[in-house]
C-alpha cells in the first residue's frame, strides 16, 4: 500500500510537469497551426488511444453515460478554446497562472448550482485570487490585455467542467467517461477547425511531433496517470500536487520561452499560487 501511495503521488507529480511542458510546447505550435486544429488533433488523437481500453465496456454505455461524456466534453472543448486563443496572445507562465484561478472559482459555482456555500476559506481564496490576477493581468495603463481575458474565462468554463463531471462521474468508469469526453470535444474541434480555420499547411515536422506529444503525453497519458493518482491519495494532498502545473508552466515558460518575470508578475504569481493553495487545503 505505501509503494502505491508513492507511485500514486509520484503520477501526479509527473501530470503536474508534463501539463506544466505543454504550455510551452503549445505556444511553439500556434505559430504555424491554429487554436482550433490543434485542439481537434489532440483530443480525437487521445481518444483513439483510450479506445481500445474501453471497447468491452461501450456496450454499457448508457444515455447517461452519453450524456455525461458530451456535457463534459462540450465545457472542456470551450475551456481549452479560450485557452489557447488566450496563450495565442500572452504568455505560457501567466496562461497557466490565470488558468489555475478555476480552482478558487468551483466553490462559488457549487455555491450556484448546488447551493452548497463556500467557508471562509473560499471566500479568502478568492480574495487573494483576485489581488494575485490583478498583479499579472494589469499593465501600466490599468488595461488587461486580450490574451489574459481569454485565459480568465478559460478558468470560468474549467471550473463548470469540474461541476459538470462530479454529477456524472460517481458510480462510473472515469476511463471511459473521458474518451467520451474526448471524443466530444476532438469532433465539436474539428468541425468548428473547418468552418472558422485554415488548414495548417505551413506546420513544420517539428510542430507535428509537438502535437503528438500533446496528444499521446500531455492529454491521454497524463490523464491515466491523474486517475492512478487520485486513487492512492487523499484529495487534499492531490489537489497540492496538481496546482504546481502553474508553477511549472512558469518555469518552464522562463527558461525555454524567456519568458520576461519582473516583481509584478512575481507576486502576482505568488498570490494566485496561495490562493488556490487556500481554496484547496482549506488551510491559510
Amino acid at each position: 500500500m505505501s509503494k502505491n501511495k508513492n507511485l500514486g503521488r509520484g503520477a501526479l507529480f509527473g501530470a503536474a510537469l508534463l501539463w506544466g511542458v505543454s504550455f510551452v510546447t503549445m505556444k511553439n505550435v500556434l505559430t504555424n497551426v491554429s487554436p482550433l486544429y490543434i485542439i481537434a488533433f489532440r483530443f480525437c488523437g487521445a481518444a483513439l488511444i483510450l479506445l481500445p481500453a474501453c471497447v468491452r465496456k461501450l456496450k454499457d454505455a448508457d444515455k447517461t453515460y452519453l450524456l455525461g461524456g458530451i456535457l463534459m466534453g462540450a465545457a472542456l472543448f470551450l475551456a481549452y478554446t479560450f485557452q489557447t486563443f488566450g496563450l495565442s496572445m500572452t504568455t505560457p507562465g501567466k496562461n497557466a497562472f490565470l488558468t489555475s484561478a478555476y480552482c478558487v472559482m468551483v466553490p462559488f459555482l457549487y455555491w450556484l448550482f448546488i447551493k452548497q456555500k463556500p467557508d471562509k476559506y473560499n471566500v479568502a481564496a478568492a480574495f487573494v485570487c483576485i489581488a494575485g490576477i490583478g498583479f499579472i493581468t494589469i499593465d501600466s495603463d490599468l488595461r488587461v490585455g486580450a490574451g489574459d481575458a481569454l485565459t480568465l474565462v478559460c478558468g470560468f468554463f474549467f471550473a463548470v467542467h469540474i461541476i459538470v463531471t462530479a454529477r456524472y462521474v460517481e458510480k462510473r468508469d472515469p476511463v471511459m467517461l473521458a474518451m467520451l469526453q474526448f471524443a466530444a470535444v476532438g469532433v465539436i474541434a474539428l468541425i468548428c477547425a473547418f468552418i472558422f480555420s485554415e488548414p495548417p499547411v505551413n506546420a513544420a515536422p517539428s510542430d507535428i511531433w509537438s502535437l503528438v506529444f500533446l496528444t499521446v503525453i500531455c492529454t491521454a497519458g497524463c490523464i491515466l496517470m491523474q486517475v492512478y493518482g487520485q486513487k492512492y491519495t487523499p484529495p487534499s494532498q492531490a489537489a497540492v500536487i496538481m496546482t504546481l502545473e502553474s508553477v511549472f508552466g512558469a518555469v518552464f515558460s522562463f527558461f525555454l520561452y524567456k519568458e520576461a518575470v519582473s516583481a509584478k508578475l512575481l507576486i502576482g504569481f505568488a498570490l494566485t499560487f496561495f490562493a488556490v493553495i487556500i481554496s484547496e487545503t482549506n488551510s491559510p
